[in-house]
Order: C-alpha cells, then sequence, then structure tokens
C-alpha cells in the first residue's frame, strides 16, 4: 500500500504540471496569433515521442526497475520546463514553433515514462479479490485525470495572473520538490532489474492485447480532435472580444471548462467499477461491456457536429448545447477509458507487464498523435462542424476495434482473476 500511494503521489504531481503546461503553450500561443495547424504542430512532438518511449519503456523499466524509470520522468519534465523558459519572444514563427516542439517532445517522454511505470506497478501491487484489480486501477487513473483537469485550470490562470515564464519557473520549482520527496520516501516494492530482459520482446503475443491497443488508439483520437485546438479555440474566439482583459477572461472560461471537463472524467473513471459492478463481472463480460460502451460514443460527437452545422455561426444556444454534449461525451469516454485501462493488466501476462503496458500505451500516444494532427487540420478546413464529425469517425472506428475483443481467444493463458 505504501509503495502504490508513493506511485500515485508522483503521478499525481507530474500530471498537474502536464495539464498546466498544455493550457499556457495553447493559450499563450493562439493570442500571439497562431493559427489552427500552427498549434496542432507545438504538441506533435509530444505525441511522436509517446509512441517512441512506450516502445522503449516497458524493456527499459523490465532492464533498470520501475523505480528508474518513474523517476526518470519527473526529472525530464524539470528539465523541459526550465528549457521552455528561454523561449524569446523577439524569434519568429518558425524559430519558435520549432523550439516549444522540441521541448514538448521531451515533456512527452516524461510523461509516457511516468504513465508506464505507475500503470504497471498497479498490476504488481495490487491484491488478488473481488475485483480489487479494476479498484486499484480505477483509482490511480481517475484521480490522475482529475488532478490532470486542475492542471488545465492551474495553467490558463496561472497564464492570466503571473504571466508565461514566471508561471513555468513555478512549476519547476514544485514538481523539483515532490521528486526528492518521492526519491527519499518511496518505500521497496517495485520490481527490480532484470538484466536478461530482451527489447525484441515488445510486441504481445496476445491477440487480445492488439486488439485493445487499436480499440485504444481510436479512442483517443476522437477525444484529441475535439480538445487539442477545436473547442479550446472555437470557445475563444466566441468569449473574447480582443481586449487583454477579454482574452483574460476567456483563458479563465477555457481553462475552467477543460478542468472540468477532465476533473469530471476522472471521477467518473475512478467511480467505474461500481457503475458497473465489477467485482461480479468475469473478465469476458468486462470485454462485452468495452464493446457496448464503444457503441455508445459514436452518436455524441455526430449530433455535436450536424447542430454546429445547422446552426452556421456562433449562437449562446450552440454553445450550451456544445457544453452539455461535451460532457455527456466526457461520461462515456471516461466508462470507455477505465475498461480499457482494466483489460490491458487483465490481459497482460505479469511476466512481461511493462512490455504489454508499454505497446498498449504507445497505441494510445499514436491516438493522441492521430487526433492532435486531426484536430488542427479538420478545424481549419471545416470549422467545429467537420472536427467534430471526425472525431465520430475515429470513435466509429475505436468500436469496430473492440468487437473482436469478445470472441478473440488468448494466445496466450490470461491472469487468473475472481469471479
Amino acid at each position: 500500500m505504501r509503495a502504490y500511494v508513493a506511485v500515485t503521489a508522483s503521478y499525481w504531481a507530474f500530471m498537474l504540471s502536464d495539464g498546466a503546461l498544455r493550457m499556457l503553450v495553447l493559450l499563450h500561443f493562439n493570442g500571439l496569433g497562431f493559427t489552427p495547424i500552427q498549434l496542432a504542430w507545438l504538441f506533435l512532438l509530444y505525441e511522436v515521442a509517446g509512441i517512441v518511449t512506450n516502445l522503449y519503456a516497458g524493456w527499459l523499466a523490465a532492464r533498470f526497475g520501475l523505480a528508474s524509470t518513474l523517476y526518470a520522468g519527473l526529472t525530464l519534465q524539470i528539465l523541459a520546463l526550465v528549457v521552455l523558459t528561454q523561449l524569446d519572444p523577439a524569434w519568429g514563427v518558425a524559430a519558435s514553433v520549432a523550439f516549444v516542439m522540441a521541448v514538448q517532445g521531451v515533456s512527452g517522454v516524461a510523461k509516457d515514462l511516468s504513465k508506464m511505470s505507475s500503470k504497471s506497478a498497479v498490476k504488481l501491487l495490487a491484491p488478488q479479490g473481488d475485483g480489487t484489480l479494476f479498484r486499484w486501477v480505477a483509482l490511480l487513473t481517475g484521480s490522475k485525470n482529475a488532478v490532470k483537469g486542475l492542471g488545465f485550470f492551474l495553467g490558463a490562470a496561472l497564464l492570466a495572473l503571473a504571466g508565461f515564464e514566471a508561471a513555468i519557473w513555478a512549476m519547476a520549482a514544485i514538481l523539483l520538490v515532490i521528486l526528492i520527496a518521492v526519491a527519499l520516501f518511496l518505500p521497496p516494492g517495485l520490481p527490480a532489474k532484470d538484466k536478461s530482459a530482451k527489447f525484441g520482446a515488445w510486441r504481445s503475443s496476445d491477440p487480445r492485447v492488439n486488439r485493445l491497443s487499436l480499440a485504444r488508439m481510436f479512442l483517443f483520437a476522437a477525444r484529441d480532435v475535439w480538445f487539442v485546438v477545436g473547442v479550446p479555440i472555437y470557445f475563444q474566439a466566441v468569449l473574447s472580444n480582443g481586449t487583454d482583459e477579454g482574452r483574460r477572461w476567456a483563458f479563465f472560461v477555457i481553462g475552467g471548462f477543460l478542468a472540468a471537463w477532465i476533473i469530471l472524467y476522472g471521477f467518473v473513471q475512478a467511480a467505474a467499477p461500481r457503475i458497473l459492478k465489477a467485482a461480479t463481472l468475469s473478465e469476458a463480460e468486462v470485454a462485452r461491456k468495452a464493446v457496448w460502451w464503444a457503441g455508445c460514443l459514436v452518436p455524441i460527437p455526430l449530433v455535436l457536429a450536424a447542430s454546429a452545422w445547422l446552426s452556421g455561426e456562433p449562437a449562446p444556444w450552440l454553445t450550451v448545447f456544445l457544453i452539455g454534449g461535451l460532457f455527456a461525451f466526457g461520461y462515456v469516454f471516461a466508462i470507455n477509458s477505465a475498461v480499457h485501462s482494466y483489460l490491458i493488466l487483465a490481459f497482460g501476462d505479469a511476466t512481461r507487464i511493462t512490455r504489454d503496458v508499454g505497446f498498449y500505451y504507445m497505441a494510445n500516444a499514436a491516438g493522441r498523435l492521430l487526433g492532435t494532427l486531426l484536430s488542427g487540420l479538420s478545424y481549419q478546413a471545416g470549422g467545429l462542424p467537420l472536427c467534430l464529425a471526425t472525431a465520430g469517425a475515429m470513435a466509429f472506428l475505436s468500436w469496430l476495434a473492440a468487437r473482436r475483443l469478445v470472441n478473440e481467444p488468448p494466445a496466450i493463458s490470461p491472469v487468473s482473476l475472481p469471479q
């Protein structure tokens, strides 16, 4: 339990800074006049780095120990924040984009080292019995997302009140304190180094892991298509009157909305075992739930896209309808995400869990990359309606991939779970 609490606390601290940094970069550069596609480019290397990192992270954790990858993630995030303070406002657009992309790439490596380490630790630390694995992973993931939501609001508030550079230095200092505390107090319990671990075994031989990873990729593409660029920029255009005070007001409202969305998402994730009555479900029944909830997600962004298209231009009724619809999307998305997070640990082989989780989160990062790229492209090409319609298409592809989970047999013996 002490190891679980220590891992969770370090993950919270990291995700608080990650959410704040994303909002700082997005709103700061949108205020400088960057186009939607240029804003999307700022985050592309962050997602590419996630793909590459997850490919290697599972092997690195097996080779050098989970504690090492956890410390490395926190350290790299601090370095990324410190380097970002060197951004010069006098630089041109190309130089600014290239510099921020590089820094975001380091932050992407940091995030996925921390995520893989924390999620893998749950598989190894959770006691067996009465759906405990589902509850522990749902609690870790849900609380992490609630904290990240707070980070979104924190980033917007710091930008409005303290400015870009001061906000970055404050986050770096806080994260350094957390890293020192975790290094001092992390108890034994995480697996030690395994020098015999081979990188060549990074891909799972279990088709269920591969199908789940594909569904995960399209699930997160469906979210990030509207989340990264489209909806924040639409709301800023609606809320800001072009003055400095108007922009600050828009920062608070957008940060508040995204924070509330992520926090709700986190609470629903944490409550997913109770919502689904997971203690009474077998592994196969949870897989069937994954298919059903994936289907429930598809119509929501399509209805929102049709509403935005019919409206033709921003309107108060459309803004209210969008907020309600996106919260509904968040509820269903959270159930999908929680079920996926449980199934990857249930399907994964305990002897190679860091590599199975790493492969799965490589697909997660690929989905975020796809969603980020499509977010800027779709919004610039067709505005909010095309952006939301693209999210619906990604959700449909996630449902198609999840359908195969029900009848897909394991290639290896699954981890035994309580019925």
